[in-house]
Order: structure tokens, then C-alpha cells, then sequence
């Protein structure tokens, strides 16, 4: 009966082990080759005014309660050719978008009763793929942050205000002008017209 001795073990192992190490030179082809895509988001077109993490809500009016609609970081994004202001959060792990929305002058945003690390506003969301109205609640790591998301949407909409109201004035200047011009090749017209008396005379 043969006896392993230490001296026995110890050569074998280093055996298995250089049997480990030894480059065999053969290549595994990859089964499947990926290619990089170009991933876009929609807001390559916009300038970023604001951007915090926060916890995003939403009242269910048949349930009669709040329901989390994910955590993420919520950004206040500038279109840079029309100027229009949006609010958009995506989901943290999944990128699912959960509110997406124009900030807009109706839009009336206050600190959430009890609570002043959270808001509440309502909007006209186009989160799930059609435009719908929500009451939102959300709420920031800090009191700070929770203000200064106010203030910046009270900014924009007000801001929004008077540029709707800009357009209005220029809209009713337009029309005014319109209206006299209208008038005015009226009266052009009735003074091309020779009156009938003038017809008569020459005829005499």
C-alpha cells in the first residue's frame, strides 16, 4: 500500500496548478457581437434651470389618498428655442418617467400643511402618454430644497404671465390696426364712386 507522503502532495499540487496556468493559445469567439446605440432622452434641447432629488406623489381620487409615484430627481428643463419651461422626474433605477408637464401660469404651487419639506401643485401631466389632470405632492431631502423648487416654479410662472399678457396686448394692437386699415380703404373706396349728380351734370 503506497503512502503519500508531504513531499508527494506538494508536487502534485504544484503539477495542477501549472496545468492551471498554461496558455492553451486557443480564442473563444463572442456568440453574440453588440453594437453601440444612440440613447436619447428628449431633452438634448434644453438647458437644465433645476435639478434636486425628491419623492414624487400623487392624490387618487377613487382611493382618496396619496400614492408614491417614484423617487428620482425632478428637473426644471428650458427649451432654448421657444423658451417654454417643463417639469420632468424619472424614476431613480428604472428612468420611468413619472410626471412630465409645461409649467405654465396657471399653475399654483404651496407648501403642503404640515410638512415643510413638501409641495403640492396641480397640472396637467402627460406622464402615462395622454394629457390628464394630477394634484402632485413632492417631497425634498431639505427645507432649503423645498424652497428653492418653489421659488423657481413661482418664478417661471410668473414670468409666463407676463408674457401671456404681452401676447394678448400685441394681439389686440394687431387687430386695432387691422380694423383702421379696414376702415380706412372703405373710405377710399366710396371716394373713387362719383356721386350721381356729377353723372347728371355731364350728361346736361
Amino acid at each position: 500500500m503506497a503512502i503519500n507522503g508531504p513531499d508527494r502532495e506538494e508536487d502534485a499540487a504544484a503539477a495542477t496548478a501549472a496545468g492551471e496556468d498554461e496558455d492553451t493559445g486557443a480564442q473563444i469567439a463572442p456568440i453574440v457581437t453588440l453594437s453601440e446605440v444612440a440613447v436619447t432622452t428628449g431633452e438634448e434641447e434644453e438647458d437644465v434651470l433645476l435639478d434636486l432629488k425628491a419623492k414624487l406623489y400623487r392624490f387618487d381620487k377613487e382611493g382618496n389618498q396619496w400614492k408614491e409615484r417614484g423617487t428620482g430627481n425632478v428637473k426644471l428643463l428650458k427649451h432654448i428655442e421657444t423658451g417654454k419651461v417643463r417639469l420632468v422626474m424619472r424614476q431613480a433605477k428604472t428612468l420611468k418617467i413619472c410626471a412630465n408637464h409645461l409649467v405654465l401660469q396657471s399653475i399654483k404651487i404651496q407648501e403642503h400643511a404640515g410638512n415643510d419639506k413638501s409641495c403640492v401643485w396641480h397640472a396637467a401631466d402627460f406622464a402615462d402618454g395622454e394629457l390628464k389632470e394630477e394634484m402632485f405632492c413632492i417631497r425634498f431631502g431639505s427645507v432649503e430644497n423645498c424652497k428653492k423648487f418653489i421659488e423657481m416654479v413661482e418664478g417661471i410662472t410668473e414670468s409666463d404671465g407676463k408674457h401671456v399678457e404681452k401676447e394678448s396686448k400685441d394681439a389686440s394692437d394687431a387687430a386695432g390696426l387691422l380694423g383702421k386699415l379696414s376702415v380706412d380703404e372703405s373710405k377710399t373706396d366710396d371716394a373713387a364712386v362719383p356721386p350721381p349728380d356729377a353723372s347728371v351734370k355731364a350728361e346736361d
